[in-house]
């Protein structure tokens, strides 16, 4: 049984701090105490105090070297400690966490969270797979739970079946949380998860819905894998959709092709009661840019033929509506600014089934330069054309914008050639 009175009198003076401090320090890092530890400089009463714990005089000098296995041995044979040098420091200055195996059982436990997220939903898919390593390099998991691996390895559990839903066909965020989390508010802005799910979409959408910031950021990047953050404010701007006589959504397009008036049309409609257009396989016109679909309006009234205006970029509603043209065999045909955005949002579109370019590739963006037309390029990144080469590299080496409204004239002349005639 440790003699405390005697052990402090020992081992537990400010004399013999730094020898305490020494080896509380070796047992934290499970290291043994079985080699000297030395004190540079060495004042009197240090040197006094050590003397006095070993029974013995020690060689003269500034510094100070004790053998741990000494003291070890002295506190036992004395009595003051039983139990050795380890014991004493334990009961001088309380328990010592063994810091070597508080960091092996920390560092398997993060290996457990990060094991959630080595899922085919995300080692088979080369975005996600980017995601979860540039996740582990800049500690995205580790802030957003705290430093808790439990909270962590919870979070990518909940991670895995949301992105497994992704891309989503036309679904609201509360419905995709609904159905992967059961609780419709389980990705709300603002909640760790919400965060961790958003930065995995960001890299599913790419640019330039990831390059943008704030609501907007959210909101296009949500919308890039097929989810609307509700089902009304994602909408779709169409003119000259026949619509029928029958279903609410119909009826709203007969009327407003009927009027020759724009028609904008929610998700909530789409979805909810997806309208029969009539279209018979006719060409459907898509631009980027209210401005041209306006123009449109004033000039071919209810002749002009069915367009769709993204609003630019690509709304969850506008590829649902997109979609449902496509799935019943009409062709899309799509312009949009000549620049590195109009491009990203080009792409997006051009990958539906059936969908081509309109006066959208090298030939058209060349002669409206030769005409002089645009201005200087001097913002965005670089990105391919697939449905035509020539067009990323005609814009990089002439570095001219040329917006959709440059060209309404020749926009409009298209859609005079295939309006519908009483």
């Amino acid at each position: 049984m440790t003699d405390l009175p005697r052990l402090r009198r020992l081992l537990g003076g400010p004399e013999t701090a730094w020898l305490v401090d020494r080896v509380r320090e070796r047992l934290s890092t499970g290291r043994a105490l079985d080699t000297p530890v030395a004190l540079r400089t060495a004042t009197g009463e240090q040197r006094r105090a050590i003397e006095l714990l070993l029974g013995r005089r020690l060689r003269s000098g500034t510094s100070l070297t004790v053998p741990l296995a000494e003291v070890d041995r002295v506190l036992r044979e004395s009595l003051a400690c039983p139990d050795g040098l380890a014991a004493a420091v334990v009961a001088l200055t309380g328990p010592v966490t063994d810091r070597r195996a508080r960091d092996a059982r920390l560092s398997a436990a993060w290996q457990q969270a990060w094991v959630v997220l080595d899922h085919p939903t995300i080692t088979e898919r080369p975005e996600l797979a980017s995601w979860r390593a540039r996740m582990e390099a800049t500690g995205l998991l580790k802030r957003l739970s705290g430093g808790d691996p439990a909270a962590a390895r919870r979070l990518a559990a909940d991670a895995v079946p949301v992105l497994s839903q992704l891309p989503a066909d036309g679904l609201t965020l509360p419905t995709l949380s609904a159905r992967t989390l059961g609780d419709a508010h389980a990705l709300d802005e603002g909640r760790p998860l919400a965060t961790l799910v958003h930065s995995a979409v960001r890299a599913l959408a790419g640019p330039p819905a990831d390059a943008m910031s704030g609501a907007a950021g959210r909101r296009a990047a949500w919308a890039a894998v097929g989810v609307a953050l509700d089902e009304l404010s994602s909408r779709a701007l169409t003119l000259g959709l026949p619509g029928s006589t029958t279903g609410t959504t119909g009826r709203i397009l007969a009327a407003a092709h009927e009027g020759g008036e724009p028609c904008l049309l929610t998700l909530r409609q789409l979805v909810g009661q997806p309208p029969r257009l009539g279209l018979a396989g006719r060409l459907v016109h898509v631009c980027e840019n209210p401005a041209v679909l306006a123009a449109a309006a004033d000039e071919l009234g209810p002749d002009c033929p069915p367009l769709i205006c993204v609003e630019g970029n690509l709304s969850v509603a506008a590829r649902t509506l997109l979609t449902h043209i496509t799935d019943q065999g009409c062709p899309i045909a799509y312009h949009g600014d000549f620049d590195w955005g109009g491009i990203r949002i080009a792409t997006g579109v051009l990958r539906l089934p059936g969908a081509t370019p309109w006066r959208y590739d090298a030939p058209s963006y060349l002669a409206a330069v030769e005409h002089g037309l645009g201005t200087p390029l001097t913002t965005g990144t670089p990105t391919p054309t697939p449905w035509d080469p020539a067009l990323a590299a005609a814009v990089t080496e002439h570095a001219v914008r040329i917006e959709e409204e440059h060209l309404l004239d020749q926009l409009l002349a298209d859609l005079r050639r295939h309006a519908v005639r009483p």
